[in-house]
């Protein structure tokens, strides 16, 4: 007894549609089974250890004595370990001019409220573009788009005059309202596009419900939002860690608002040659948005595509 297989009824459309997914689905196999194979995986580690030589040579060195940075190499610590922490307690004071301990707490100081600002004013404004249907909404979603494009540089001078003429100079405002400023574009754009990628259903149920717009916002959208919130969050933090030219122009070289980023700037400058002071500080400088992105990672890239992939 012989069987024999239907033949579907399909349009040629239909025959060219899965054609067409099949090829796909066998060029996303090809490119798997190459970029899972072990030469690829060998030049992933490969890639991996000599990304991470430079920084353990610097943590190395942060704790070398200064006669022995200027005189040796760090890989020779394997043949004379001698170390010291008076590198980081000389960085982390907060007295004398190598000091960065003042330096350190102005940039939590800065950054806290440089990430949780643009979040909140960008996450209502998300949700009024992607939910609240009103008059010109397409073209403002745009038009706040396209100030992704915009230069910082050329709004340095104009805020800073702005500021002054306020009477907000040599505060943490200025520094705190143009990183907020400069971070809502991209806020809005991964937010907006985030929630839209929710279902209209889950929306309308909350509103035949009775929920108003805050309680689908607070109650609904938020706890399912901690993906973009949290790669928005990393990349901001980031950003405003390591970002030296607006906080050289609206804070200064001074310890009362500059963040360590400045100080080690300023380290550099100063002491050119003390390369024991400088290892530990670039060292200190660097380990807090290591620790946030490797605690919060797995919303990254996650956060990052649902942003981006549409529109």
């Amino acid at each position: 007894m012989s069987t024999t297989t239907p033949q579907l009824d399909l349009t040629p459309e239909e025959r060219a549609s899965l054609a067409k997914m099949s090829t796909t689905g066998r060029a996303a196999a090809n490119a798997k089974k190459r970029l899972t194979s072990p030469w690829a995986s060998f030049f992933a580690v490969v890639l991996a250890v000599l990304w991470t030589i430079p920084t353990f040579g610097l943590l190395l060195t942060s704790f070398r004595p200064e006669l022995l940075i200027k005189t040796t190499g760090w890989w020779t610590i394997f043949t004379n370990p001698e170390l010291t922490f008076a590198n980081y307690q000389t960085v982390l004071s907060t007295e004398g001019s190598a000091g960065l301990g003042n330096y350190f707490v102005n940039s939590f100081v800065i950054v806290i409220p440089s990430v949780l600002i643009p979040i909140c004013l960008a996450t209502l404004a998300a949700y009024a573009f992607a939910w609240i249907d009103f008059r010109g909404r397409n073209f403002l979603f745009v038009l706040v788009f396209a100030l992704q494009i915009v230069p910082i540089q050329v709004t340095l001078l104009p805020l800073l005059t702005l500021y002054v003429d306020a009477g907000l100079a040599g505060t943490f405002w200025p520094i705190w309202l143009s990183h907020s400023a400069f971070a809502l574009p991209l806020a809005i754009f991964l937010l907006h596009n985030f929630m839209k990628e929710i279902p209209r259903e889950l929306i309308e149920a909350a509103r035949m419900d009775g929920a108003g717009h805050v309680k689908i916002l607070f109650g609904v959208l938020l706890p399912l939002m901690k993906p973009a919130l949290a790669a928005f969050a990393i990349f901001q933090f980031l950003w405003v860690w390591n970002d030296l030219l607006v906080a050289l122009t609206f804070a200064g070289g001074g310890t009362d608002v500059a963040p360590i980023i400045v100080g080690l700037a300023n380290l550099s400058g100063t002491r050119d040659t003390a390369w024991h002071l400088l290892s530990a500080g670039a060292f200190v400088s660097m380990i807090v948005p290591v620790v946030v992105f490797l605690s919060l990672q797995r919303y990254f890239v996650r956060g990052l595509l649902a942003g981006g992939l549409k529109g």
